[in-house]
Parts: C-alpha cells; sequence; structure tokens
C-alpha cells in the first residue's frame, strides 16, 4: 500500500468486525503473558505491554535462558512471527481458528526458537476466563477489518506521543495494554493516591492497586465491547476530583459517561472531523486540564510546551 494511502483515517465500526476483535484481543493476551512471564515487574506493569509498529503489535525483545525473542502479530501480511536473537524464524498464519489452536501453535514456535513457554493460561480483566487451551471455538478473522484497525492505530500513535512530549513530570510511554485491548499515555501528579478499590475481574487485586499507586489523569483508545459498541477514546482521572465530570471538554460531542467514570469522544467524530489529529489533540488537552485543574496538579511545574523535531527544549532558569 501506498503512504498516500495511508493519509486517511480508516471507517472504524465494531459490530462488523467484534467476534475477530475478540479473537485479536484474546492473542494479544496470549503474547503479553510471554512478556509479563519473563520481564522483571515495572511501575504500573509497563513491562508487559505491546507496543504498535508500522507491521502490527509486538512484545518487543524478551530475555530468557539467555536468548532474546520477540512476538508480533503481523497485521499487514497476517501472520504471527516469532524471531530469536540468532536470526531463526518461526511463523504460522492468522486466520480463522480456535483460541487453543493459536495458543498451541504460538508454544510451538517459541519452543523451537529454544524459548519457554510457561505463561498465566487463562484471560485477564475478562469475566469469560475460559483458559486458553480449553478455548476450543473458532474464532473468525476477517483481515480486511484488522487491517483497518491497525492503520488507525497508527494514526492515533504520533498523536499521543506528541501530547506526552508536553509533560515534564513523570509520563507513561504509549502503549496497548492487552487487558483490555486499549492504547494509552498516562501523566502523574506525582502524588500518592489512596489505594485503589481493584475488583477487576480476573485480575489480582495487588497488580490493580500498583497500577494505581500514585495520581494519574489517564487518556487512551479501545476499539470496542463491554456495553460501549463503537471505538471510542476516553479519559479519565485516578482519583476522580470533584468536579472533575462537569468540567467543559472539547471538541464538541465529547461527553462524561457517568457509569464508566470516564470522558469519552467517539473515533467516528475524529476520524470525519476536517481535522481528526487537531481534534483528538483538543479531547486530549482538555481532559487533562479537567483533571489538573480540578485535582489540583502543580501545573506550572509540570507542564512545558509540545515538544519538535531536532529542537531541544528550552530550560526554564528563572
Amino acid at each position: 500500500m501506498s503512504d498516500l494511502a495511508q493519509t486517511a483515517w480508516p471507517e472504524l465500526g465494531y459490530g462488523d468486525w467484534a467476534g475477530t476483535c475478540t479473537a485479536l484481543h484474546l492473542w494479544t493476551q496470549i503474547l503479553g503473558k510471554y512478556r509479563l512471564a519473563h520481564t522483571p515487574w515495572v511501575n504500573h506493569s509497563w513491562h508487559a505491554t505491546l507496543y504498535v509498529t508500522p507491521r502490527g503489535l509486538t512484545t518487543g525483545p524478551v530475555h530468557e535462558g539467555g536468548g532474546c525473542l520477540t512476538l508480533t502479530l503481523d497485521l499487514v501480511d497476517h501472520q504471527l512471527l516469532a524471531e530469536a536473537a540468532n536470526g531463526a524464524r518461526e511463523r504460522f498464519a492468522l486466520k480463522a481458528m480456535s483460541i487453543a489452536t493459536f495458543h498451541d501453535q504460538l508454544a510451538q514456535a517459541i519452543r523451537a526458537l529454544g524459548g519457554t513457554f510457561d505463561i498465566h493460561g487463562a484471560p485477564n480483566e475478562l469475566p469469560d476466563a475460559t483458559p486458553f487451551a480449553e478455548d476450543t471455538a473458532e474464532r473468525p478473522y476477517d483481515a480486511e477489518a484488522v487491517g483497518r484497525y491497525h492503520r488507525a492505530l497508527l494514526h492515533i500513535l504520533p498523536v499521543f506521543e506528541h501530547f506526552r512530549t508536553g509533560f515534564l513530570g513523570k509520563v507513561s510511554p504509549v502503549h496497548l495494554f492487552w487487558g483490555a485491548l486499549d492504547l494509552a499515555v498516562t501523566r502523574f501528579s506525582g502524588r500518592r493516591a489512596p489505594l485503589h478499590p481493584a475488583g477487576i475481574p480476573n485480575l489480582p487485586d495487588a497488580v490493580a492497586q500498583e497500577a494505581y499507586s500514585h495520581e494519574v489523569s489517564s487518556a487512551g483508545f479501545w476499539p470496542g465491547g463491554n456495553g460501549v459498541e463503537e471505538p471510542m477514546f476516553y479519559a479519565y482521572a485516578y482519583p476522580t476530583p470533584t468536579g472533575f465530570a462537569d468540567h467543559p471538554v472539547q471538541p464538541e460531542g465529547a461527553y462524561f459517561d457517568r457509569d464508566l467514570g470516564e470522558f469519552l469522544l467517539p473515533y467516528s467524530a475524529v476520524q470525519r472531523s476536517a481535522d481528526p489529529r487537531g481534534t483528538l489533540m483538543a479531547f486530549l488537552h482538555s481532559t487533562y486540564e479537567a483533571a489538573a485543574e480540578t485535582g489540583g496538579w502543580d501545573r506550572e511545574a509540570l507542564e512545558c510546551s509540545l515538544g519538535e523535531p531536532r529542537v531541544p527544549r528550552p530550560l526554564d532558569r528563572g
């Protein structure tokens, strides 16, 4: 596909590929659990996430057994690619199959490269936690819809990354959490947060509580599901400050969902706007401001102008 063909933000529904999206979500969980099993813990579970690349979604390098493996869901050529540091590769096609089949084929690929496949064997953050190896019903695979989702991520990623540059305080990478299949970026006030109530389905309370150990303003994107049956951008604060829900945000079309406790903006409102990048950036900035203003963050100390290529950030010597 040419560069010109990549310029438009793709149409992206949910209902037309919901079954495929569920399968993709469970595949990302299996990849993420492999990384989790072999990577020392990093604050807020940042060691377990996946990353968006021009090819799809990857674990990045995973070090185990004296070697190094990378697992990639190649959403361009629609294959699972496992690569070892010695140049060896294993691959298999992404197509309609059961979760058990994907799980077994990935295990074989990792072992063929000398790796160890010893993951926790059931999904997290989902009420239906059927073990992967026992999930034998065939799942669909709509390659065209998967390609649209990947192209959408490639448009969203640079906006999130640019937004990330306007903060001097602690800020997360832009990465994909496979628990909910959401691409996210998080800013921190620097203050400790009250103990999170946890209670997330099939997720140890200790994991959720460590993830929210400090105050956050977080924004992200997920493709739909769990009662929100269209792709959405979201933004929330933890703990939720008084007045956060009623703080004005942009653009038109953004709203606060009181059941979820989050601001939402439909992907379609961004995709169909005259300036998708500017529309999304307005949502990111205004929802962060809602959290920072109502939460009493030290904005002067934490914020800076957005970064520019090749331009070092000027130091404030005042």
